[in-house]
């Protein structure tokens, strides 16, 4: 562990950006960080690019983000890929959101294996191309053992969907008898989710200005602390996580108390 936290350290390319990433280890890191990865078409469109090359650019930006997530000992980095309404947008652009994850992983699984990173999706997968759905459930065989950062992915995700689909899956267990409708509660229905596996996020981030979950883990951010920033997802850095993980160390978090 020290060796790897020196190699990434050796990294990081300034030493204000170390010293901090020390001084986040020293509080409460939060355990789970979910970000809502916005401004890949704008940023494409400030450059006269097409919207594909802002998807590029973000591509490499989940890299970078997740190698520092790794090193400051986040255990789970959600990361909204492609929603339920992203269907909408024009053709060609979903084609090429739908090879990202075959590239990203193609590239990056090799350094995942290593970092004992555990890839994990969250997400309808009965509409993906196959050859997206192959990429991401390769990742997720390769690394299922290991313990370290889980790198979940929300592909083909709505909050909604998933929450009627928990409450038909509660109904059907209730009337098979498998559990009494009285027994049903906050703990028991979020077994029932995809997220299941996973505690709720402490830290909610969305980039490029927009202020609005986007039908993003609506059950689960209840008591999510929120960082938004007007940065375009390409041009977000280690050190806006960094900004938002020191606010987030600021707050007090009362879950409802005083």
């Amino acid at each position: 562990m020290f060796d790897k936290m020196k190699f990434w350290k050796n990294n990081i390319s300034s030493s204000s950006l170390r010293e901090r990433a020390d001084k986040i280890q020293e509080g409460a890191v939060p355990s789970h960080v979910a970000i809502i990865m916005d401004g890949n078409g704008r940023w494409a469109k400030k450059r006269a690019l097409p919207r594909v090359a802002g998807h590029h650019e973000g591509m490499k930006v989940v890299r970078k983000i997740t190698r520092f997530a790794n090193l400051l000992g986040i255990n789970t980095l959600t990361l909204y890929a492609f929603s339920t309404e992203n269907w909408k947008r024009p053709k060609l652009e979903v084609e090429y959101l739908m090879k990202l994850p075959e590239e990203f992983l193609g590239t990056f699984l090799p350094e995942l294996i290593e970092e004992n990173v555990q890839v994990r999706m969250i997400g309808d997968k009965n509409l993906l191309p196959k050859h997206t759905l192959n990429a991401i459930e390769k990742a997720m065989n390769e690394t299922k053992d290991n313990d370290g950062l889980i790198l979940n992915f929300a592909m083909n995700y709505g909050s909604r969907a998933e929450i009627i689909n928990a409450v038909q899956n509660v109904l059907k267990d209730c009337k098979s008898g498998i559990i009494d409708e009285t027994q049903l509660d906050d703990e028991l229905f979020s077994k029932y989710l995809m997220t299941s596996e996973l505690s709720d996020p402490d830290l909610l981030i969305r980039t490029s200005g927009e202020i609005r979950l986007s039908n993003f883990m609506l059950w689960q951010l209840a008591y999510s602390e929120f960082w938004f920033t007007d940065v375009l997802w390409p041009d977000f850095t280690e050190e806006h996580l960094t900004d938002a993980i020191e606010a987030f160390q600021s707050r007090q978090r009362r879950f409802g108390g005083v």
